[in-house]
């Protein structure tokens, strides 16, 4: 018996047509898994399962808002039509807005409620309602499996983010708080886990970790320092935790958030 077999299993991926959630969708379709891509740019996300498919991989892509719980149900009822299971789901859409960011020359004073707002539900309510949705269609089939993406700025007190991390804490504790909810309730083959990237250059980040001419920018050279492996990650390398989470190499593993940061939130910095 593989206990990594993922094959034939469905995988919803929120915020599928990333760096990263391309990846790891490619990743598991090339284990066998059935892609299903929720984005909500119609262009990119024909770009991903285009891609996809062009290799051989079964994927669907749909268009749905995160934060609409009926756009969800309506999304839930198309897998379902086509693969009459959910057994996996991928919360990998989030992201950050300048006026939740608190720049060189700011301070916390200078917040913006409404920017703090808008990613707060992109990265609270953008996991919490897809993980109730979906959910509910793993308590029916009595399993499933649900991970999140959390952050490096949930343990620490990385400068600068404070929505960013303010929203991926609370979605730390709805994790470990949905894990409990989904064992004890309704069945003890359902597990919710998430990871916990380090540093990874992507399309949101670059600007601030890089120069034009691909040197590290001041705040790219300190997340280095504080980096024990003195690297950034690469996309692929997120594959196998994740991989072991969808698993049944993981069977007794739920409520946990699994670092994958090359040393980051070990290393002092001293």
């Amino acid at each position: 018996m593989n206990l990594f077999d993922i094959k034939n299993k469905v995988a919803v991926i929120t915020g599928g047509t990333g760096i990263l959630g391309s990846s790891i969708a490619e990743h598991l379709a090339f284990q066998g898994a059935k892609i299903v891509i929720i984005g909500r740019q119609q262009e990119t996300i024909n770009t991903t399962i285009d891609s996809l498919k062009s290799k051989g991989y079964e994927a669907l892509g749909i268009m749905a808002n995160i934060l609409d719980k009926t756009s969800l149900m309506e999304t839930r009822e198309k897998i379902i039509s086509q693969y009459k299971k959910i057994d996996i789901l991928l919360n990998a859409a989030g992201g950050n807005m300048p006026g939740a960011t608190i720049n060189v020359d700011q301070t916390i004073f200078d917040l913006s409620m409404d920017a703090f707002q808008t990613v707060t539900d992109l990265n609270l309510n953008g996991t919490v309602i897809p993980s109730l949705v979906f959910g509910e269609q793993m308590a029916q089939q009595k399993e499933g499996v649900i991970i999140n993406f959390s952050s490096m700025t949930v343990e620490r007190a990385v400068t600068r983010v404070v929505g960013y991390s303010a929203s991926k804490a609370a979605m730390e504790n709805f994790t470990r708080w949905m894990a409990v909810e989904m064992a004890t309730k309704f069945s003890n083959n359902i597990r919710v886990n998430a990871i916990a990237p380090g540093f990874f250059i992507g399309n949101q980040n670059r600007k601030l970790l890089t120069n034009e001419d691909g040197s590290y920018t001041d705040r790219g050279n300190s997340i280095i320092n504080n980096t024990p492996m003195k690297r950034f990650g690469e996309a692929d390398e997120l594959n196998g935790a994740i991989q072991f989470l969808c698993s049944e190499a993981s069977r007794f593993v739920t409520g946990i958030v699994l670092p994958i940061d090359g040393g980051f939130s070990s290393f002092s910095g001293v």
